[in-house]
């Protein structure tokens, strides 16, 4: 189902090199609000060490935030050293095959790692990547972020029932 992500974690920092080449993921197209940084822009503790441990282990990154924000975007690209993409109108296609573009890596080797399933998920899965949904660093969100929480949330809850 197109609401449904392939995977389902606590945080990025859960996704494993092994779990990574079980799937045959060569890149992971990152979120930046809620699953890299918090609201206050803090990122969690661990996060820039993951991903010098994946980057090590040859894979690709780049984050693809739909924040307008480009400094925001553009600090936490430059912390992990990281190309990204901002503003990428998630869920359409266009922001993931810019960053499939740039990463020159097929579409079915990308894993798309994001908290929101409205945009991180059905982007991913309309773009046949491989879709990681982790949950929200943090409850505090967007306005509009928050109207779709509790949606999302039934929606992850008949996700676990079917596994």
């Amino acid at each position: 189902m197109i609401l449904y992500p392939k995977l389902y974690l606590n945080s990025v920092k859960e996704i494993t090199i092994e779990t990574l080449k079980k799937h045959q993921i060569k890149a992971l197209l990152l979120d930046v609000d809620n699953t890299l940084i918090d609201y206050e822009k803090n990122m969690p503790e661990g996060v820039e060490e993951w991903a010098s441990m994946i980057k090590a282990q040859g894979i690709k990154l780049c984050i693809l935030s739909n924040s307008n924000h480009k400094e925001k975007v553009e600090c936490v690209a430059k912390k992990l050293d990281i190309p990204y993409i901002y503003f990428a109108k998630k869920p359409l296609k266009l922001g993931f095959k810019r960053a499939q573009k740039m990463l020159k890596v097929p579409a079915q080797n990308i894993g798309v790692v994001g908290d929101q399933i409205f945009t991180d998920i059905i982007g991913a899965n309309r773009c046949n990547m491989f879709s990681i949904l982790v949950k929200p660093i943090n409850e505090k969100d967007i306005f509009i972020t928050k109207i779709k929480r509790p949606l999302e949330e039934k929606i992850i809850k008949n996700y676990k029932q079917g596994k």
